[in-house]
């Protein structure tokens, strides 16, 4: 729980901390599992407390696009608003890397809120943050080319690993850049053409 209390700033409100423990079920997760499914009714929101999932948005034609990571100490916003207005998910998350997670029942979110005003805050720095990248994927999708989304999400993936090592398929890349594989792939040979990456089976390398 360091993740949290450092994320939430519960060193002052260990009252808070104990109340996580005592309501949350503890899960662990490989790399590749689905979390939260769209369409799906969200009856707990996850608190990743190790590892990474990212949410993704599905279009009716197959295609998805990344909107965002969770981290450790983070929570997802979508399940919150979803949740507290008994809506189903708008979004699918899938585990980036292996995580471990807390899952707090819907119903404890309301008491908490109720009852301690870091809990609020909290999710109130949580909706801040996920707004702000939200209209980053937006600015992105708008006014900047395949190529520089491309490099800011290998940049985004590096960071959130701490490897220059990226796992990953060509595929993976498009999918979640919302474009062709076709596309990546050849973008990708441009970048290792010039220096910046070096290209593996199923792996990435930024120089």
């Amino acid at each position: 729980m360091e993740e949290l209390d450092e994320m939430m700033d519960l060193k002052s409100s260990p009252e808070l901390v104990q109340k996580l423990k005592e309501y949350s079920i503890a899960k662990s997760y490989k790399a590749g599992s689905v979390v939260l499914n769209e369409n799906a009714y969200i009856n707990a929101i996850p608190i990743v407390t190790k590892g990474s999932i990212k949410v993704i948005r599905l279009e009716e034609d197959g295609r998805e696009i990344l909107l965002y990571y969770i981290k450790s100490g983070e929570s997802c916003i979508m399940s919150f608003l979803g949740g507290l207005h008994n809506e189903t998910s708008k979004v699918k998350a899938i585990v980036e890397e292996d995580a471990e997670i807390l899952f707090l029942p819907m119903e404890k979110v309301t008491l908490l809120i109720k009852d301690y005003p870091k809990w609020l805050d909290y999710i109130f720095k949580l909706y801040h943050k996920r707004f702000e990248e939200l209209l980053e994927i937006i600015n992105a999708i708008a006014f900047k080319k395949v190529d520089d989304r491309l490099l800011t999400l290998l940049k985004k993936k590096e960071e959130l690993m701490d490897s220059k090592v990226i796992q990953i398929t060509h595929e993976q890349l498009a999918n979640e850049l919302g474009t062709a594989r076709v596309v990546v792939s050849r973008l990708l040979k441009q970048l290792e053409e010039s220096g910046v990456v070096e290209l593996g089976r199923n792996r990435i390398v930024i120089l």
